[in-house]
């Protein structure tokens, strides 16, 4: 009995090995509270991995709140099945992407799941998607430490964190509950990112700290781990993900899209 309860898990666990033999690099991207922007940097990492010639594959993780399709412009696509595959939404040529929004009949029908059904699609995210040879696979996912980012650290092995806060005290505090998290399950941190750190005049070029700053530097050197950046609050930020068009492509002189640039040299490095 004990045999035939644990077999079919072994082979679930060797269909994933297979799949991830042909994943480079495994990027999980969280935050220890909502409302930090997290989403926004991983579909904006994802499009500037990709415009440098990589293969980029990102997986939306939040089940509940699955918001990449909105801010890839791919509200209007839907996934395919072949040969009993789900074969993943091409955003560009080099970038893929797999959410739960596409399997839903209305993107405002709430998916109200217990966390065992949650866990079984993450699986399926990783194990039934034609994936294909990838440079980076970066799975966005749901604020906080619970089901979704404990099941793709459990699933994914040797998968690396990003780190995503704001400069507030309240961000600051749940952003040490997240490395701490990544550390219980042996997640190497890649960085920290800052994000909403200043506020730029777009007309006197002025830089004003509305929410503080230096708050995710203070972390990195509490917690000696890596200080990828600060990107500033930028209004074009908030319209290009609003119109589907990630800001590090439509945006590249914004004061925003040059941080991020930054950040993301780091973060290949």
């Amino acid at each position: 009995m004990h045999k035939e309860n644990t077999t079919p898990a072994k082979n679930d666990d060797q269909k994933i090995r297979e799949v991830l033999k042909n994943v480079k690099n495994r990027l999980l991207v969280f935050s220890g509270k909502g409302g930090v922007g997290k989403s926004t940097v991983a579909a904006n990492l994802a499009m500037a991995l990709s415009e440098k010639g990589l293969k980029v594959g990102l997986l939306d993780v939040d089940i509940h709140g699955p918001n990449l399709v909105k801010m890839l412009g791919a509200e209007d696509r839907r996934v395919e099945m072949r040969e009993e595959q789900i074969i993943p939404v091409n955003i560009t040529p080099n970038l893929k992407l797999v959410s739960m929004a596409f399997f839903l009949e209305k993107l405002d029908v709430p998916v109200v799941w217990r966390g065992p059904l949650k866990m079984k699609v993450i699986r399926q995210f990783i194990e039934d998607v034609a994936w294909g040879d990838l440079d980076w696979l970066i799975c966005d996912s749901p604020p906080g430490t619970g089901d979704e980012p404990l099941s793709v650290a459990s699933l994914i092995p040797a998968t690396a964190a990003v780190i995503v806060t704001t400069p507030q005290e309240v961000s600051l505090l749940d952003s040490r509950k997240a490395v701490n998290f990544a550390h219980m399950l042996k997640l190497k941190i890649l960085g920290i990112i800052e994000n909403m750190s200043g506020f730029v005049c777009p007309h006197c070029g002025e830089k004003t700290d509305l929410f503080k700053s230096g708050g995710g530097e203070v972390i990195a050197r509490e917690y000696n781990i890596p200080f990828l950046g600060r990107i500033p609050i930028d209004p074009h930020i908030v319209e290009s993900g609003d119109m589907g068009q990630p800001f590090v492509h439509y945006r590249k002189e914004s004061e925003a899209a040059k941080a991020f640039a930054q950040i993301v040299e780091k973060i290949i490095k």
